[in-house]
């Protein structure tokens, strides 16, 4: 049995409610839900209300309680902008609803929701219908719904001429006998159609939870003949936009139906019906007034549920629930399928299943490449490795594959801490043409470049998160500041050259004659002879993880060495940065730095560096913007430390908060950073549900 956790301290401003339906515990962020109850878990407590989920038979007892005792009972629910995945799922819920009058698809008495309709005149002005007519032209247009995981509509099934579609609902659901409705009103419905619309297609989509088998349908096999049926989860949207009528008993998509502008007709009494809004067989005897959608969309998706945003913990409106939902289904849909995982270390993998994580996400490790490749093949998914660890088993298994194949690396906002000291990365490139510092071949990355967004508000999206950036002082892994920097002569143009891991695959793909940082040193020192010339060490390098050193001739050109520095303080003292392919010269861009490249990095070619070497391929001459775009925006994805799917502005926002708080220090010795990478293999904790 789920059990609470463990309960603050008792608000003298909050009322004390028993919460009597056990499973109502195991709802995220249950208390910031219900931030204006204390909640208790003993039947034996004092309390003032109850809580429990609906009219469901969990929380029967607790009604009566509530009865008994002349106390309020306080029914949850869904709200109608639910989740990406289904609730029987496990997915989580980003809206509740609360209810202290009865619950909305109770038709035999009031509810909150009947109350905000009927009362509309008092509350819902014209800025609040227009924020309603927004919401809704925003829903229907990213065809949102309440969970959002279907598939696309088989074209295929559609007949020539008129369609109406029937909604079936799960057998025993509260709403239909709370409709005024019961089994005989989806044989009704049938029939109907039938004798109505001799010549319209007539097609029945079961509920999502019956197509997944969780559950069993209320329309009768015996009255499937003749009739179209959907049997498997597809997209509300498709079928909608598919249609020329939607009938239903109580479910709640004859509400999307009329926010999209469809003729509904109920067969039962829905929280929708009865405003004169939908062709009715039942009446509820209250509902006199005639509402049109924006007051009813305003009602039952503004003022009736509370929405939480899982990034941040914190209450939000419909609006940034909505942003939330339509950025959860898109990646959910990128990620959708089975995942072959090959040549992840044991510490990589649970870091890597949150960040592939997905409702429809199927994840599976092979020791072997080919064995991966072949359970690719066999399920339609895709083969996925880290390409730094690339073996000539994994080159060939890809080679020679006729599934797709991703290969992975670290974001460019990626953590606080090394990944060679095994803090887990936040974001990754997951890159279906090559690898982003390979430049042998294209990329991804580099075809989203060479593409180029022309959209406005794109670009003005990654110009605001380069300034953001900036002003925080954010680079790759975050580390902790060193001292404050030093004196470096003003006179002087100030040249910082960024060392590398030596054996790191941008140099070994990306560079020519000079593929060492002692090399580096002594081009640069050859390019910019008067500079004052700053070297900066690899953090791996420094810590004894990674090849890299300066030879004795290269330290020689050194004037400054900046390894107990911050590399942002480097960046912003410097005037020109020298690299080989790092991605310091990536954020040397980003505040407007000079930047020389020895190499062949992402960033160069584009235009905006000065490149010893050429790059055939690029052609465009890129806006910093676009390159902020393609390489932050369109191109990795990002997760919170809980594992939430969120965008570069949240982990950059996240980044920023954390920065006073001590990071976890590195592992001092060999021995230590052997447990730690131990302990990160061992990491079963789940991804959170979405």
């Amino acid at each position: 049995m789920s059990q609470p956790p463990s309960a603050p301290a008792a608000d003298p401003g909050r009322r004390r409610a028993w919460v009597c339906s056990p499973g109502i515990w195991d709802t995220p962020f249950l208390r910031t839900f219900l931030a204006d109850l204390d909640l208790r878990a003993s039947p034996l407590a004092p309390v003032e209300a109850v809580v429990g989920w609906g009219l469901k038979p969990s929380s029967r007892g607790g009604r009566r309680r509530a009865q008994r005792a002349g106390l309020p009972y306080i029914a949850l629910e869904d709200g109608f902008l639910r989740s990406i995945g289904l609730g029987e799922s496990g997915a989580a819920t980003l809206s509740l609803i609360v209810d202290d009058l009865g619950i909305y698809y109770d038709a035999t008495r009031p509810s909150r929701l009947e109350l905000l309709i009927e009362t509309a005149d008092d509350w819902c002005d014209a800025a609040m219908r227009d924020r309603a007519r927004a919401l809704v032209e925003r829903i229907v247009a990213s065809g949102l719904s309440k969970t959002n995981m279907g598939v696309p509509l088989d074209p295929s099934i559609l007949k020539p001429g008129p369609r109406i579609l029937l909604v079936d609902q799960t057998a025993g659901d509260a709403s239909i006998a709370c409709g005024l409705a019961g089994p005989d009103s989806f044989a009704a419905m049938v029939r109907a159609g039938r004798a109505e619309h001799p010549d319209a297609q007539l097609i029945v989509k079961r509920h999502p939870a019956v197509a997944a088998g969780r559950k069993k349908g209320c329309i009768a096999d015996a009255d499937l003949t003749g009739l179209t049926l959907v049997d498997t989860d597809v997209r509300a949207a498709d079928l909608l936009g598919a249609v020329d009528a939607v009938w239903c008993v109580t479910s709640a998509l004859g509400f999307e139906a009329l926010m999209r502008g469809l003729p509904v007709r109920c067969f039962g009494a829905p929280f929708y019906s009865g405003w004169g809004l939908t062709t009715d067989e039942v009446a509820t005897g209250r509902r006199s007034m005639t509402r049109d959608i924006e007051t009813l969309a305003a009602a039952a998706l503004i003022a009736y549920p509370r929405y939480v945003d899982p990034l941040t913990g914190q209450r939000c409106e419909a609006e940034t629930a909505l942003d939330r939902l339509i950025t959860l289904r898109d990646r959910a849909e990128r990620l959708a399928g089975d995942w072959a995982a090959v040549g992840f270390a044991p510490a990589k993998r649970p870091q890597v299943r949150r960040l592939l994580n997905g409702p429809r996400t199927r994840l599976k490790y092979f020791a072997s490449a080919s064995r991966a490749a072949a359970h690719a093949e066999r399920t339609g998914g895709r083969l996925i490795y880290w390409a730094g660890k690339e073996t000539p088993e994994i080159a060939a298994a890809a080679a020679s594959t006729s599934a797709p194949v991703v290969r992975m690396e670290d974001g460019f906002i990626r953590s606080r801490g090394l990944g060679s000291d095994f803090f887990g990365a936040l974001s990754v490139a997951l890159d279906d043409l090559g690898v982003y510092y390979d430049p042998t071949a294209p990329s991804r990355l580099e075809r989203l470049i060479e593409d180029g967004t022309q959209d406005p508000a794109m670009l003005a999206r990654a110009a605001a998160l380069r300034a953001r950036i900036v002003s925080a002082g954010l680079s790759k892994y975050n580390l902790a500041s060193g001292p404050a920097r030093p004196d470096w002569p003003s006179d002087r143009m100030k040249l910082l050259v960024v060392g590398q891991v030596e054996n790191d695959k941008s140099i070994l793909k990306g560079c020519g004659d000079i593929r060492t940082n002692s090399g580096l040193v002594e081009a640069a020192r050859a390019d910019f002879p008067d500079a004052f010339l700053i070297y900066r060490n690899h953090p791996d390098v420094m810590s004894g993880n990674r090849p890299g050193r300066l030879d004795a001739h290269a330290m020689e050109t050194v004037d400054a060495v900046a390894d107990d520095l911050d590399i942002i303080d480097c960046l912003e003292a410097c005037d020109t940065l020298a690299t080989l392919t790092s991605l310091s010269g990536f954020e040397a861009l980003l505040r407007g730095k000079a930047v020389a490249t020895y190499g062949r990095p992402f960033y160069g070619g584009w235009g905006l560096t000065t490149d010893r070497m050429t790059f055939e391929r690029r052609t465009r001459r890129a806006s910093l913007d676009a390159l902020v775009a393609a390489a932050l925006i369109q191109y990795p994805i990002y997760v919170t430390p809980e594992g939430w799917p969120c965008e570069a502005e949240d982990l950059v926002e996240r980044l920023i908060r954390e920065r006073d708080t001590p990071a976890p220090p590195p592992p001092p010795h060999q021995i230590a950073r052997w447990w730690k990478g131990l302990n990160a293999s061992l990491d079963r904790r789940p991804p959170p549900s979405y």
